[in-house]
């Protein structure tokens, strides 16, 4: 017996289905076209308006951005919503089950990371650099050490929590901090990834660190990267 088709797309409409009942599948009508997933990505440490969004996306035209916020809105995965005043601006925001998508950004960056194609002098922005520190943390590197630190990567600012093994990054000050990192989220990065010595970068005048020192170079060696996968041939 032949099932009848329970659901019904919009004749003449340009996006493509896979018409899979798999659940991954579905998974990717509903952030499978380009810059969904990267949308999410950086609505995932709280709201941005469409300004934000476009700035933080290099390449993104304004149109397309628009089409990915209407079809992730559609799908349930954000909402718009204006601010009180005195901001009185729109955002757009991850849902609940929005936000429960983080695992994914973590399993897809765990594995990428192993590509030996993977260009890490590519643009990098402030929400990536946070969401991979929550994604490679080594908890057992960590042990028993507790940092409260702030990063301050340009226009944004973010409180970098680890405690029991589990480090939590929100945007944000810190009224004592630990230390304090400044600098472009790339530069940052390359001291947590790229093995670049603090003092060698502060020394270039790219980044600046305020604070317990012998505690910030122990928190950037608590993100190892995993082995690059081994190709065939």
């Amino acid at each position: 017996m032949q099932l009848k088709k329970i659901t019904k797309k919009a004749e003449g409409s340009a996006r493509r289905y896979y018409e899979d009942a798999c659940a991954a599948a579905h998974a990717l009508d509903l952030f499978g076209e380009r810059w969904a997933l990267l949308v999410m990505r950086e609505l995932m440490l709280g709201p941005k308006r469409f300004t934000d969004l476009k700035a933080d996306l290099p390449g993104i035209s304004a149109n397309v951005l628009t089409q990915r916020l209407e079809s992730l809105e559609a799908a349930g995965v954000l909402v718009r919503r204006k601010l009180p005043p005195p901001a009185s601006a729109q955002v757009y925001e991850l849902t609940p089950w929005g936000y429960e998508s983080e695992p994914i950004f973590q399993a897809m960056g765990r594995w990428a990371a192993r590509s030996p194609s993977h260009d890490p002098t590519l643009p990098f922005g402030s929400v990536s650099l946070m969401m991979s520190m929550r994604t490679m943390i080594s908890p057992a590197l960590a042990g028993a050490l507790a940092v409260d630190a702030e990063f301050r990567t340009g226009k944004e600012t973010f409180r970098v929590r680890l405690a029991g093994g589990e480090l939590t990054t929100e945007r944000g000050t810190v009224e004592h901090p630990d230390f304090v990192l400044t600098g472009e989220a790339r530069m940052i990065a390359a001291a947590i990834y790229g093995g670049q010595p603090i003092a060698a970068l502060e020394a270039a005048g790219v980044l600046k660190l305020e604070g317990d020192r012998a505690l910030a170079e122990r928190f950037i060696r608590l993100f190892p990267l995993p082995p690059k996968a081994v190709l065939p041939g």
